[in-house]
């Protein structure tokens, strides 16, 4: 039995499961594994320091598999940002077919990327966002739950709601992302009107995931209540793994009257990722969702995608058909 939806009929892909793009993890590595197990993983832009250097990642990861794959390329507002058109067309000139979006105003992006033949999956957090996008014209959308790693927005609300009201209103195809890490998570996703699974803490605790060994084993060790949100009185939540280092910036948000340059030094990107490559992790904050809870162990990424798409399948032909009379 194959699961087969119209997020696996768009991509060309053999499994409703999606890798996105995280900052420092999105690399040849693990997007190659991911694409041999028949996922769709993408590289992250804006991890590589220049387009040139995004443009030999793609060509490693090609390296790597002859199967389908994507980037990532997440728009920020910043005093001075990265010269996005250029990734844009580092991305283009590479041949790369698949590209997924997230964050601030992405019309330009999405035109740009559709006028070359690229299929674009815009990742927001709220379906007033996904319908602004489906009009924008991508070709897929990928929806966070209040669960998810990194930036779940400011609404508060969960996977469980989110994502069949989303399934009622967008009408091209959905990936649901936040809280995913089984085949328990597959089938409920699936059951609540989307077309597949966007996964990326659980990708991170696997054997090709180019993060220090500490991390994987504290993702293992850690429950569902092992995370901070910080940055929630800026207006600009981010979910990340408690640690010491986070629960400072909690403190001094709760002081009142917080300013961004008052945690700056603390929240640093380079200082992440120290930390990932020498495996301390209390050195900075790192990206880590709910799904903590639901991980038990180190595997590769083919013995987690064929675990999850196995127990998917006999979730709905044993356990849900045997309820049905």
């Amino acid at each position: 039995m194959a699961i087969k939806t119209r997020f696996t009929e768009l991509f060309g892909v053999e499994h409703p499961i999606a890798q996105g793009g995280m900052q420092w993890v999105g690399k040849a590595e693990l997007v190659g594994a991911v694409a041999n197990a028949g996922a769709l993983g993408f590289l992250t832009a804006l991890t590589q320091p220049t387009p040139e250097a995004l443009a030999k990642e793609i060509a490693r990861t090609r390296e790597m598999t002859d199967k389908p794959f994507g980037v990532n390329l997440t728009i920020l507002p910043a005093m001075t940002p990265p010269p996005y058109a250029e990734y844009r067309a580092a991305i283009i000139e590479s041949g790369i077919k698949i590209v997924e979006t997230a964050g601030y105003k992405p019309q330009e992006h999405v035109d740009h990327f559709k006028a070359h033949g690229v299929k674009v999956i815009h990742k927001c957090t709220a379906v007033r966002h996904a319908l602004s996008a489906e009009r924008m014209g991508v070709d897929a959308i990928s929806i966070d739950g209040f669960e998810c790693a990194g930036h779940p927005g400011e609404d508060d609300i969960p996977g469980l709601i989110l994502i069949p009201v989303a399934a009622e209103k967008v009408k091209i195809p959905m990936i649901a992302s936040g809280g995913f890490g089984d085949a328990r998570g597959l089938v409920a996703a699936l059951a609540l009107g989307a077309d597949g699974v966007n996964m990326g803490t659980r990708f991170c605790a696997t054997v090709e995931a180019p993060i220090h060994e500490n991390f994987k084993r504290a993702m293992v060790e850690n429950d569902e209540r092992a995370t901070d949100l910080i940055f929630r009185t800026l207006h600009n939540t981010a979910r990340v793994a408690k640690n010491a280092i986070s629960q400072q910036v909690v403190a001094i948000e709760r002081a009142g009257g917080a300013k961004f340059e008052d945690v700056a030094d603390l929240v640093k990107g380079a200082r992440g990722r120290e930390g990932l490559e020498s495996g301390d992790v209390d050195h900075g904050v790192w990206t880590a969702g709910m799904v903590q809870g639901l991980i038990h162990d180190v595997p590769t990424v083919r013995e987690l995608v064929d675990r999850i798409v196995s127990e998917a399948e006999a979730l709905i032909r044993g356990r849900l058909a045997g309820m049905v009379s």
